[in-house]
């Protein structure tokens, strides 16, 4: 990517007023966000309501000097910046409505996984908490899905250290940049999750861990996954706030029951009470409700059948499939510029053949 894209791109998050929904749809409008600073002011004051103040903001040189600052720390840390056009983007998080306009990654992992998983709860984690969350990581091992948590205390930071001590993939979102990390006590286990997994966020490099960035951090790590697993909560914190917004974007949400005077399984009561989640007591049920049980993820590429005869269109979706390893039914339509009728038949008949599969959320990759 060059520089200049990146700057108007990261300069685009940096205008006041314009957040992840306005921000698309003035990428939509214009075509790209070097092309929004690009557009003549007196063409940008006739947009209605928001026309005055993007005019003025874009005209702010300051912004795009802000912006080249940071592509200096990206160059500097070897940091990934995943615009949402972008092919590398998460999959998942692209199609939640108030997704990032842009993310700033640094680790190992692939975050369009085939099976990614947030574990999450409160920070006063419990004995019992602990115990659950470590059979269920080590339950999950074999499916060798990707953990996805907050690196907070308690839960969270469990989720990632039983994560490492298994061998898989974990990624912390952070609700902060990626100059320091929070909790100071996690600085080590965050170091070590850049070689197994990594850390994501979308907040510029200086930005402080300030309690309003962390709901922002919690929709991320819904939009990640494809289920989150609540262990521990009470009634107010943020894991039933990942949960409550999980919901909202139609993922699978799990929690593991507990004692009804513990104040620490309150939270999770609530949303199993209120069929917010379903109820699960260890990892064969997760595989069981999200349809994985007789589907492990093996290392070794399975063995595809040959000499079947395909549509040029099948052929097509193949070729891309191949290409980018797993894609939403819509990213398919865009990249084979074929028509959704004739795409959803396609895949059809490949998954009838066992040359596709099909996981949640209507997302393909070849078998």
């Amino acid at each position: 990517m060059s520089e200049d894209k990146l700057m108007y791109q990261i300069g685009l998050t940096l205008i006041p007023g314009v957040g992840d929904v306005l921000g698309r749809k003035l990428v939509s409008l214009f075509g790209s966000a070097e092309a929004v600073f690009k557009e003549p002011r007196n063409h940008l004051k006739k947009m209605p309501r928001i026309g005055e103040f993007l005019a003025q903001a874009v005209g702010k040189r300051e912004i795009l000097l802000r912006a080249e600052r940071e592509i200096s720390f990206i160059e500097r840390y070897h940091i990934t910046p995943l615009f949402f056009q972008d092919t590398g983007y998460p999959h998942r998080l692209k199609h939640c409505l108030d997704s990032p306009l842009l993310l700033y990654y640094k680790g190992t992992a692939d975050l369009n996984s085939n099976r990614v998983v947030g574990i999450v709860g409160t920070r006063k984690a419990t004995d019992y908490g602990k115990g659950v969350t470590r059979d269920l990581v080590s339950g999950l091992l074999h499916q060798q899905v990707l953990v996805v948590s907050g690196l907070a205390y308690g839960i969270d930071s469990y989720a990632h250290r039983f994560s490492l001590e298994m061998g898989l993939n974990t990624i912390g979102v952070l609700g902060h940049g990626l100059d320091t990390v929070y909790p100071w006590l996690h600085r080590t286990l965050a170091e070590k999750m850049l070689n197994q997994g990594g850390l994501v966020t979308e907040f510029l490099s200086k930005a402080r861990p300030d309690r309003s960035n962390f709901p922002k951090r919690n929709r991320i790590i819904a939009g990640l996954c494809d289920t989150i697993i609540v262990v521990e909560a009470g009634r107010k914190g943020g894991a039933l706030i990942t949960a409550e917004i999980a919901n909202s974007y139609n993922r699978d949400v799990f929690a593991v029951p507990g004692r009804v005077n513990d104040p620490f399984s309150d939270g999770t009561n609530y949303l199993i009470r209120t069929n917010r989640a379903a109820l699960i007591q260890k990892a064969e049920d997760i595989e069981y409700l999200m349809g994985w049980k007789n589907t492990s993820i093996s290392n070794q590429p399975s063995q595809r059948k040959i000499f079947i005869e395909m549509t040029v269109e099948e052929e097509l979706i193949v070729s891309v499939l191949q290409k980018n390893g797993q894609l939403a039914i819509d990213e398919i339509c865009i990249r084979t510029e074929t028509p959704m009728s004739k795409v959803s038949s396609s895949l059809l008949n490949l998954e009838f053949e066992g040359i596709v599969k099909c996981s949640p959320g209507m997302v393909y990759s070849l078998q």
